[in-house]
């Protein structure tokens, strides 16, 4: 996807013609344009120089993202990209405005209303009143120029948007308020004192002026709760260093953090941060990650360890080399996924962007049928001025067009915050709708490294001794069950014995001599062959097993010493991650390509709905495939076995310890790899859209009830009208109410579950449907005493709740209420001497 800014859009009226401009460019297969950014996000082939056209030629500028900062890419071009430049404007145009707001409302309203005193020059010459009036409207005209300018341009080009609202209702104000001065002046050279009287309550210069400060107070405030919306991409941006030490012919250098190559070596120091992504070579120290996973405790870090840029080391003196430098650190791939994000559109953000589309120009036609009624109605020019300007300046397309946007901007940015990373504002919003949450097992559930669970020395045997034979044999082994039990040894601190003449022997064994003596290592089978294994020892082995378990025993000679039992073990969120999932009423499925019996045995410690075993590297994408069927499916997994099933899936999502491939193929990425995420990203995602739920209904309730009131249909009624200067800053105040309420979001306790609803899953209630209702197919049956044999036959089963026959249809569909086994339906109705041909 290539990055754009795009300059002038002032409201989702905007953005939607620039997309659809751009949309309408040959090689352009998606466009998608963020208000709330200004950037503009363009997938296909056509060149940089025929979308930058197309946009300008919609009335907009743009350019490509970073173009204006030269060559030089990287985090700190993109935080200075996302720098609030709007806010400070508005504020310089809101303070010139109220300068010349405040004489003029003193004039207007103040001497009019109140009868405050004026200057003895201007004192009874209404002429004068009315020209200073003019005078300090159109300096506030022209101080917020800005919306006339992108107003009647955006009219001129088809495409009218929020400023040609304020433009139209502003100047509107203006042109009538100046013909009433210009007939005031003609009543007062003939002396008419009645008409110059009349004429001056015929100004509106103060609802122009008012107007256009009111929209840049509202514009202001909108802007600095924007701003705000990018505070979690800011901040990230601002973790990337700047400088890292590298080390050239043995001597510390340090470099901007652009001149890093891949393969350089790099020192770090107690306190400072990690510059690029890297290996240790030497040293050893704690390094917090909290920027990057959002987890608070430091992870050790030894030799051969992975480091990843913008996390600090704690303790320890730290010598690296750089694997991933530039745009391909963990950092800048976290900041290019919530930059792209916000540069994408959830599907319900097409509903306002519909609605958008047509609701500027409906709001002008409107305005226009509400002047010419009120004129036929014998309302004066003034008043149905009044309510077509009221109806200008109250509809608010930001509203609707910042509803989706900022809500979506600041739930992905707290996602980032905790080390959830949704790819695209699709993800955000999908996640939350799934129903059945699909979890391959190994490195997932489980924690993806063996280790020993069970010692279980022989007679005469301690655990420690048991230990130390399988540590001399076993170091030599290059399993993966070996390397849990030499970790085992060494935090036991034992000291390893050498042995000779080691072997791996074909059938899962080991052998070697140990003081003169053989000793033996492996699974039931190999070991006895070797020596005999009493009754109790092997069904303690069972015991294991059935508990998910790898029994390894060990012998000396023909002696049996004992069994150490090794198993992945699950990690120690999982149950909780699931209980949670299933709160939610969502189906939990276990994926894996171990036995049924081992897989079952995990399966009940995590306490999965179902277990799917036995599945093949690349069968785990038909199983999703037949999962979808069901309902939608998030896939969870980390291995390149899983890349093809994330993709499948409706929504992947991959544990980020996992392979590159599994996160590139995923939708979410999940930084801290704990399944605990899961639940927390579902609820992330439902708290977002509930947020865009909330804002489009304000939104499209507040144009609702505000249109009808400024239009006057309540006036002949209960004689509501409303003054164009209160239609303007409930406009303001629409805009800003919508992002604020965005920003609740920032409060939002994703892991908290004692909120979460508790309903049962749809798939388990359409489980539960097929089993308690089945359908027997027989033959036989020839008329309504065979149905009322077989009905009462049927009925008479324990369990059996009601019998529905039909021997026209040669069927029986019996409703149960407990669990029924099929052939003790059909013997009961073989007994009868009638054929069952099929139960479903």
């Amino acid at each position: 996807m290539e990055q754009y800014t795009v300059t002038g859009m002032s409201c989702v009226a905007c953005s939607s013609r620039v997309e659809k401009a751009v949309s309408k460019v040959s090689g352009v297969t998606s466009c998608s344009v963020s208000l709330l950014t200004n950037s503009m996000g363009v997938e296909g082939t056509a060149s940089q120089s025929e979308i930058i056209a197309a946009v300008e030629a919609a009335g907009y500028g743009a350019s490509v993202k970073g173009a204006d900062a030269g060559a030089k890419k990287g985090a700190a071009m993109d935080e200075d990209a996302l720098k609030d430049r709007e806010t400070p404007i508005m504020k310089r145009r809101l303070i010139a405005s109220l300068c010349f707001l405040i004489p003029l409302m003193y004039i207007s309203m103040g001497h009019m209303m109140w009868n405050w005193p004026l200057p003895g020059f201007l004192a009874g010459n209404h002429v004068a009143m009315g020209l200073i009036q003019l005078l300090f409207t159109g300096i506030i005209m022209v101080i917020n120029q800005k919306f006339f300018i992108n107003g009647f341009k955006g009219l001129l080009h088809g495409a009218p948007n929020m400023d040609t609202l304020v433009a139209l209702g502003s100047g509107a104000s203006f042109v009538y308020s100046t013909y009433a001065l210009f007939a005031m002046t003609d009543a007062q050279v003939k002396m008419d004192m009645e008409g110059v009287m009349s004429y001056m309550h015929e100004f509106y210069f103060e609802s122009a002026a008012m107007i256009l400060t009111l929209i840049t107070v509202g514009k202001m405030l909108e802007a600095h709760s924007k701003g705000k919306t990018t505070d979690a991409l800011k901040s990230l941006m601002k973790l990337a260093p700047k400088t890292a030490v590298v080390l050239k012919n043995g001597v510390e250098t340090e470099v901007s953090i652009d001149r890093v190559k891949k393969g350089d070596i790099f020192v770090v120091r107690p306190g400072e941060n990690i510059p690029v992504d890297g290996i240790v070579l030497e040293g050893t120290s704690a390094v917090n990650e909290a920027a990057l996973t959002g987890e608070s405790i430091p992870v050790d870090k030894a030799e051969g360890d992975k480091v990843s840029a913008a996390t600090m080391n704690q303790s320890g003196f730290l010598k690296c080399e750089a694997t991933r430098v530039g745009e391909d650190t963990t950092l800048s791939q976290i900041i290019q996924m919530v930059s792209d994000a916000a540069a994408t559109k959830a599907p319900i953000a097409k509903i306002a962007d519909r609605v958008s589309g047509i609701f500027v120009p409906a709001v002008i036609t409107i305005a226009v049928i509400t002047i010419i009624v009120w004129l036929i109605a014998g309302q004066s020019v003034g008043f149905a001025l009044a309510r077509g300007i009221s109806v200008l300046v109250i509809s608010c397309p930001c509203a609707l067009g910042l509803a989706t946007p900022v809500a979506i901007m600041v739930g992905n940015g707290m996602g980032a915050k905790n080390g959830i990373m949704f790819k695209t504002a699709v993800s955000l919003e999908e996640t939350g709708k799934m129903q059945i949450v699909a979890l391959d097992k190994t490195g997932t559930i489980t924690s993806g490294e063996p280790k020993v669970t069970d010692m279980i020395p022989s007679e005469g045997i301690s655990e420690e001794e048991l230990l130390g034979f399988a540590y001399a044999l076993e170091r030599k082994s290059e399993h993966p069950l070996a390397h849990a039990i030499l970790q085992e040894a060494q935090e036991r601190r034992l000291d390893a014995e050498e042995v000779e003449d080691f072997q791996a022997v074909p059938g899962n064994g080991l052998s070697a001599v140990l003081a003169g003596k053989t000793i033996y290592g492996g699974n039931k089978k190999f070991i006895q062959t070797k020596t005999s294994v009493d009754a109790g020892t092997l069904k303690k082995a069972e015991d294991l097993a059935a508990e998910g378990k790898t029994p390894l025993f060990f012998a000396k000679e023909d002696q049996l010493i004992g069994i150490i039992a090794v198993a992945d073990v699950i990690k120690e969120d999982s149950p909780k991650a699931v209980k949670e999932l299933q709160n939610m009423g969502i189906h939990v499925v276990m994926l894996t390509g171990d036995n049924e019996r081992t897989a079952k045995a995990i399966g009940r410690q995590a306490g999965v709905d179902e277990v799917i075993a036995d599945v093949l590297p690349d069968g785990k994408e038909t199983v999703i495939r037949k999962l979808k069927k069901k309902g939608k499916v998030a896939m969870v997994g980390d291995g390149i076995n899983d890349a093809p099933a994330l993709t499948r899936a409706d929504m992947g999502i991959a544990i980020g310890a996992g392979t590159d491939i599994a996160i590139d193929a995923a939708d979410v990425v999940l930084m801290k790899s704990r399944l605990s995420d899961v639940p927390a990203a579902i609820r992330m995602s439902k708290a977002t859209l509930r947020n865009i739920h909330e804002n489009l209904f304000w939104a499209f309730f507040y144009n609702v009830i505000g249109i009808p009131l400024a239009a006057g249909i309540w006036y002949p009624i209960f004689g509501w009208k409303l003054n164009p200067m209160f239609g303007a800053a409930a406009m303001s105040l629409s805009s800003f109410c919508v992002v604020t309420n965005a920003l609740r979001l920032n409060w939002f306790k994703m892991y908290d579950a004692s909120k979460d609803k508790k309903i049962k899953s749809k798939v388990k209630e359409i489980e539960e449907e097929k089993t308690m209702t089945k359908t027997m197919k027989i033959e036989g049956m020839m008329c309504g005493h065979c149905e009322a044999t077989v009905k009462k036959t049927l009925e008479a089963i324990e369990g059996v709740e009601a019998a529905e026959v039909s021997h026209e249809n040669g069927t029986a569909v019996v409703t149960l209420a407990a669990e029924v086994a099929d052939e003790v339906l059909k013997k009961a109705v073989e007994d009868k001497d009638y054929k069952v041909t099929g139960i479903e």
